[in-house]
Parts: C-alpha cells; structure tokens; sequence
C-alpha cells in the first residue's frame, strides 16, 4: 500500500524534494517518513536522515545548531520514524523503525525504540489514509517495532461530532489528539520475571525496595526511608549529595540481585551498575496529594526525570497492583485486580502533573497476571510536505529520483 502522490518524492526546480510529516509525541517531536520511498543502501539512508534533521554529514561539529534541518537540538527533538504496513495474521499494521539522532555529530543509534514519539503514529496513520476511525468510535492501530521487537496497539479514537478526541498531558501545555499505547506482554522485558529477585520486598541497606521487570526493570524505593517524601522538587533531591549516593547504592545492590545484563549477555558488575545511564530503572514513591493514586520521583538512574517516563510509568502502574510491594504500600484508591483480565487505570503524581496509565492486569492463584499496559499520550502533525534536498549526493539523487 503506497500512500498518494502528495506524500511521494518529487523533482521540482531541479532538485529532489522529500516527503516528510513533522510530527509531536508525547513530549518527543521529529519526523515519520514512508519507508518505501527511502533509499535501499544504509549509506544513503543515512544520509538521507543528516540532510533532513541538519546534523553533521560526517564527524562532529560541536555546537551545531541543526538551522539546516528540522531537529531541534535535544535528543527528545532528534528522532525519525520510518514507517510502513505489513499484514500479519490476516490484519494490516504499521511497521516502525526508529532512528536517534545528535545534534553535534553524524553517528545514528539505531538500537532503541521512543515510546513517546510512537504515539504519533496512529495519527499518522490516519493522516495519510493507512487507517479510520468514524466518528463515536476508537480505532486500535497495531505497530512492530523493527528496532526492538516490541508489539504495541495504539488507541484513537473519534467524539461524536467526528473530531479526534483529545487530552492533555504533562509536560504539553493544552489539549491535543488522545493516543493510549498499550504495550503487549511487557512482563520480564530484561530479566523474564515479573519479580527478578524472586521477592515482593528486598530489604537493601535497611531501606525497603521491591524490584519489578514490568517494560524496564526498576528499583522502587520508599521515600519515607530515605527521609523524603516523593513531592521534592527536582533542584532538591539533586543537590542533597548524601541522598543521591545512598539512592545509588541501594540501586547497584538491587541490580546485582536482579541479575541485569550487559548487552554481551554477561552480568553487569557493582561498577558497571553504578556508572549505568540505562538500568535499572530508579525510583522513590509516596502517599498521593492530589488526584493521583501515588506519588513518584523517578531516575533513570543517573538523572532525575523532569516528569515520568512512559515506560517507567508502566512498570510502577504494574507494580502497585502487586499486593505487598512498597508500591502498593503508598498506593491510594486503586482497584484490586479479579479473576478476570480487566483494565485499570493508575494515576501517577510527578514533578509535571499526572501520567494517566492503564494495566490491564487479573489475579490468578495468588499472583498478578498483565497482559498489557498503557500510557496516554497527545500526539499532532506540526506539519506536512516536502523537504528540498539541497546538498543531496548524486548517489543519494539517483536513489530517490521519481
């Protein structure tokens, strides 16, 4: 399925012109490309990206201020989704693959997923004709991240007057098209465990913690046995220097008990652990003061979130369900999970608002069961068109001509 020529390459003025949709997810922009028009060779799609996104064609110029392109300088503001349709079990969805890119060099990660910025692509969908949704209804759109392998359903959805029903979120001043993202499966995303340690609650250096494997393996932590509360401001917790070296031996600790891996496959060491900018996820909860149902400060490890990452959000969500877990110790007006697979809905206070996120969760035999969980993000197309490749290489032309 190819999408119409108003979003097809074109020659215009003797140069090649690329369709692009510039686009908002969550608190992450940057562009979704139809990957069928996208040069075959790595090389040139490389390429390709750098002249989009106005990164460096080659090396490192640091202090690029990407005034060529359409990235905005942050990672959160460097991302591109290509994007296509593929038909699986009988049903069509969307195939992503992401592309991180920095500012200040030419380097492309293409190991990582943004579940942020994924929640544009339902949107997209609709934009271009892949997908529908009449008014009154939702429309769940399947995606396949190429990336990492991860199954997702986004959810669209129309008010009965047509238009696309629409929320807000932290971090995004006003409302804006509503996308919930449910991920598929996410119990044991690193370790295969929903409790890698084998416990609802480790005691580590005194303090309780409950170490859960729910999209992203995370350490949570009371803040009351730190002395905290969950409600501090950013500039507090990371200037308080004794809070944050406790907080991170009571991480390296929990990390070698739940077993964390390199990407090798060996186990990560105390060192390793503690120089880590990925896992395991970090964070301190408390009681609720507002409308939420908890309250959170959560690291990633080595910074403090200005708000809640999705995936994070998931996992705690999980985790509050789970009778006994310092979570569900703080945790205020939830409902119990049944006997049955059923949606609930968690929502977590952090330092900009509320994230809105769904489990959808059963209590079998004792245990917590999730099949999925969900965020709710807002998502815009922040524009449509076509991007004049000025210093394409004659490869790169040759690959793209109509």
């Amino acid at each position: 399925m190819l999408p119409s020529a108003e979003f097809q390459p074109r020659l215009r003025d003797g140069l090649i012109e690329f369709p692009v949709h510039h686009v908002r997810g969550g608190t992450s922009t940057g562009l979704v490309l139809w990957e069928p028009f996208a040069p075959r060779e790595p090389e040139l799609r490389e390429e390709l990206l750098r002249h989009l996104m106005g990164v460096p064609l080659s090396g490192t110029h640091p202090g690029n201020r990407q005034i060529t392109g359409l990235g905005r300088g942050a990672p959160t503001s460097n991302k591109v989704f290509f994007a296509d349709w593929e038909t699986h079990a009988g049903a069509g969805r969307l195939v992503s693959t992401l592309a991180q890119l920095a500012g200040d060099h030419a380097a492309i990660d293409w190991s990582v997923n943004c579940g942020n910025l994924s929640s544009a692509l339902p949107l997209w969908a609709l934009d271009v004709g892949l997908a529908s949704v009449a008014a009154g209804e939702t429309a769940d759109i399947s995606i396949r991240n190429s990336n990492t392998g991860v199954i997702s359903t986004g959810r669209i959805g129309r008010g009965a007057d047509g238009a696309l029903v629409r929320a807000s979120i932290p971090g995004v001043d006003g409302e804006f098209p509503s996308v919930d993202l449910f991920l598929h499966h996410p119990v044991g995303a690193k370790t295969g465990q929903l409790l890698p340690t084998g416990q609802v609650v480790d005691r580590i250096d005194g303090r309780a913690v409950s170490c859960v494997d729910v999209a992203v393996p995370m350490v949570i932590a009371l803040a009351s046995d730190f002395g905290k509360t969950a409600h501090e401001s950013l500039a507090e917790l990371q200037s308080d220097h004794a809070f944050m070296s406790q907080l991170r031996d009571v991480w390296v600790a929990a990390g070698l008990r739940m077993g964390l891996r390199r990407r090798d496959g060996e186990l990560m060491s105390a060192d390793e652990l503690a120089r880590s900018e990925t896992q395991p996820k970090v964070c301190i909860v408390g009681p609720p003061k507002g409308d939420g149902n908890i309250a959170v400060r959560y690291f990633t490890p080595q910074s403090l979130h200005a708000s809640m990452a999705v995936s994070g959000g998931c996992c705690l969500a999980a985790a509050a369900l789970i009778p006994g877990s310092v979570a569900w110790q703080v945790a205020k007006g939830l409902d119990a999970p049944s006997g049955e697979f059923a949606d609930i809905e968690v929502a977590i206070e952090n330092p900009a608002g509320i994230l809105a996120t769904t489990v959808v969760a059963r209590e079998c035999e004792g245990r917590l069961e999730v099949d999925s969980a969900a965020y709710r993000r807002t998502a815009q197309v922040l524009l449509r068109g076509h991007v004049p490749l000025y210093r394409a290489s004659p490869q790169l032309i040759a690959a793209l001509r109509p």
